[in-house]
This record gives C-alpha cells, structure tokens and sequence, in this order.
C-alpha cells in the first residue's frame, strides 16, 4: 500500500489552491463541496475561478507566491505550470508539517486526489497511487453505475435512527446483523424506490419487533477453489464478506482471507503432515460451538469441501447439534490445476475416465488399489502425494504401468507461483529430487500430460 486512504473534515477549515486555471478549478470544486474556506493565489485569475460560486466565498489574491503565505493552512494545493513554483510550495509546506498535492506530480506531494463516487455522506475513493488515474476514473464508472445516487438516503436513515437501535440492541454483533438485515432487504427497497417515510416506518416497526434472544448462527462450508480468489463463486464471496468469523486451513490463498470483512475474527485450523493445529474433531466441534454463540462463520477449505476436504464429517457434527449451514461448492484442485496447466482430465485420443485418489502416507506407505490405477486409457490425480511420490511411481510400474507413462507435478497450482514439473514414472522423482517444491502440489498421470507443452495457456513463472 503505497498509499494510506483517509478522510479530511474540511468544513470551515482554511485550505490554499496556488494557481488559477482549469485545474486549479477542479480541485477548487472538490475542496468547496467539503465545505473548506480557500484561499486562491495566483498571478493571474481566470474567468471560471473569478466567478465561482463557493460557500464559502473564495479569498482571491492576484500576486506570486510566496513562503510568507503559508500561514496555518490545513492543506494546500499547487495546481500551476511552473516547475520551480511547484517545488517551492511542496518544499514549504512539508518543512510546515502541512499536507500538499502538486498537481500530476505525486513525487513532490504528501497526499493524492482521488477518483471519487459521491453519495453523500457514503463517499468511496479509488486511486492508483498515481501510477494510473485514467483507470482509477474507469473503476469509479463502473462503480458508479453499480450504485444509485440513493444510497445516500438509505446512509442518512441509518444515521437518523442510529441512536435508537444502539439502545435497543446492545450486543454490537446482533446490531450489526440487524443493520445488515436492513441495508439489504425490504426497507432498502423502499428507499431505492423514493419512498422514504415508509422505509422509515418499516424500520421503527423492525426494532420494535426485535427480539433480543441470541438465536444460532449459521455455518458456511466455503470451498476456496484451488488457489487464485478469482476463482471463487459469487455465493462464496457474498457468505464470506458476511461472516462474523473465518476459520481457514493452510490450502487457502492470504489473496482470499483477504477478501473477509476486517472486523471478522480469524481462525487458522490448518494441517500439515505430522503437524496438525486442531484435531479434526475439534474443528468440528469449534464450528459448532461459534455458531451457538450467535456467529456466522465461513468455514473456508482450499479446493472443493467434499473432494479429501473432510466436509461431510463437519456438518454431520452440526446436523447432530442443529446448526444450521450452508454448502458452497468450490472448484476442486484437479480441475483448476489441470486446467490452468493445459493437461485435460479427459480427452477422446487418451483417457476415457478420470480417477481421484490421496496419496497421504499412512505408517510411512501410500495404500492405494494400484492394480485399478495401472490400467490404461485413464487419468490419475492424485492429491497429498508429494512425499510419497517415488513410492507411487515405482508401485504403479511394478503393477503394469508403462516406465514411460507421462506425468506432472504442479505446484501452487492456478496462481502466479504456478510451475509444473513434466516427466515419466521413471524420471520424475529424479527431476524433483534436488528442487524446493512447495505444497499444495498436485500430480496428473496418464498420457494427457502429453498435451501440456501443446495447451499450456498460463503464463506464470518459470520452473527453475
């Protein structure tokens, strides 16, 4: 974060503009719509800034400027086209403490303006940092196209009755899902309809029917998809950006805990080989437990929560305990890596069927039927078989598998720190040997794997 978003009240506070054109005009425009008292300093005023009509009204002084200006101003602009003015404003106003932006020179500024959606009092800025303020004015657009001028309304009915759901709601986490209840329901609607007395009615009605038992909460078994946030339904995001508390295990992206609300509480439960943060009981039962405290909680797990995510067990505990939840499917770790890495799972030329199996090592052995999975004109995925890979390779060649049969390694699959790693039975555990691979990793066998160099799409970074 280059840069850190934060708001200015400048009602009635004193603030300087250096320069009198069409620029200065703009940002003159912005200051006075936040209600600041400006004074203008320029060698000559134009036309447009002479005639403006601030509340306010502009203090206009035609005359160079000068160090002695800076009196306590609360934040200046210098909006000019001589390099040399520019750089003395930037220089005695930082020597001031006093906050400045030069014009389309973020070198010489201590704040940016941002592209800016006013919905007053819901104000929502974009920047770039500077690096690109045509595409910061692009996403101001589309955001607000997204969202009507009638938010504002709905902000300033909340504030109106702010005070009377605080007293009549104490807990802050019922008060928020009672707002939240409020922001996206029928109410809402009325205000986006112009009929604001009615969303005002319907409200007081709301909090005089409230009832301030704490009912359960509610689960939301997320899956996270095999990496990339991109990849994530829309119900997931909706269920996550809702949630009181995130319980996440090691397969999901920090790009996707991300994606929470930054007052949810985080909750880490994930498992390693030989490393487990919480039994997978406990997990269960901590589900449960945060939800009969009142909270919504996503239970976030890396592909999908019903592909060796252990889902189904976590939600026989809360059908047992009458928890009520929800089930997101997400894309499972065998499609998106397959995908990303141009290895189809099926194909007419080479395999008919696919086939999923774990490769986790149990008492230092991978049981798997390796009889099944020599046979041809299939594919293999195998999840969790990093460590056990050798031992894969060598049991499927002594059960009939060509030495030759190709297959991949992909690590980190569907993100920018994707590689994947071709080879054969015989030669991958010695390509892999001396690498630093890092989980998750995924393994693809079957003639398929033939296709990578062909269909490789993703441009991520190289294996080296």
């Amino acid at each position: 974060m280059d840069y850190f978003p934060v708001f200015f009240n400048l009602k009635g506070q004193d603030c300087l503009v250096v320069g009198a054109g069409e620029v200065a005009a703009r940002k003159i425009e912005l200051l006075s719509r936040a209600g600041a008292k400006i004074t203008v300093i320029a060698h000559e005023i134009s036309t447009t800034i002479a005639t403006m009509q601030t509340s306010p009204p502009l203090t206009l002084k035609q005359t160079a400027f000068s160090p002695t200006d800076l009196r306590q101003f609360r934040l200046i602009v210098s909006a000019t086209n001589d390099i040399a003015t520019n750089a003395l404003v930037a220089k005695t106003a930082k020597e001031q403490s006093i906050p400045v932006n030069v014009v389309d020179n973020p070198e010489l500024s201590s704040f940016i303006f941002p592209a800016i959606v006013d919905r007053s009092p819901i104000v929502i800025a974009i920047s770039s940092g500077g690096s690109a303020p045509v595409l910061a004015r692009l996403l101001r657009a589309k955001i607000e196209s997204v969202i009507p001028p009638a938010y504002g309304q709905l902000a300033n009915l909340a504030e109106k009755l702010r005070d009377k759901v605080k007293q009549h709601i104490k807990i802050p986490l019922q008060r928020r899902i009672f707002w939240e209840n409020v922001f996206q329901g029928t109410i809402a609607e009325q205000v986006f309809s112009g009929n604001d007395q009615n969303a005002e009615i319907l409200l007081n009605q709301a909090l005089n029917n409230y009832n301030d038992t704490i009912d359960n909460g509610e689960v939301y078994l997320i899956g996270a998809g095999p990496g990339s946030a991109d990849l994530l339904t829309f119900r997931a995001m909706r269920l996550l950006q809702q949630a009181d508390v995130v319980v996440y295990d090691r397969l999901v992206s920090p790009e996707i805990i991300d994606l929470a609300r930054r007052d949810a509480e985080k909750i880490y439960v994930g498992k390693q080989r030989q490393n487990h943060s919480l039994p997978q009981v406990s997990i269960n039962q901590l589900l449960a437990d945060l939800a009969k405290a009142g909270k919504r909680v996503a239970r976030l797990k890396g592909g999908d929560p019903f592909i060796f995510g252990r889902g189904g067990e976590e939600i026989e505990t809360l059908m047992a305990q009458g928890i009520h939840f929800q089930v997101v499917p997400g894309i499972t770790a065998a499609s998106g890596c397959a995908s990303y890495a141009g290895i189809p799972l099926t194909h007419r030329d080479h395999a008919q069927s696919c086939v999923f199996v774990t490769g986790h090592l149990k008492d230092d052995c991978v049981n798997l039927n390796w009889t099944q999975l020599a046979l041809p004109n299939q594919t293999v995925v195998i999840y969790m078989g990093l460590v056990g890979l050798e031992q894969i390779c060598q049991s499927l060649i002594e059960h009939g598998s060509p030495r030759e049969l190709p297959i991949a390694l992909i690590q980190q699959g569907t993100t920018n720190n994707q590689k994947v790693i071709t080879g054969t039975l015989e030669t991958l555990p010695v390509l892999i040997k001396n690498q630093s691979i890092k989980a998750p990793t995924l393994i693809i066998i079957g003639t398929v794997v033939s296709l990578h160099d062909k269909l490789k799409w993703f441009l991520a970074k190289p294996f080296s």
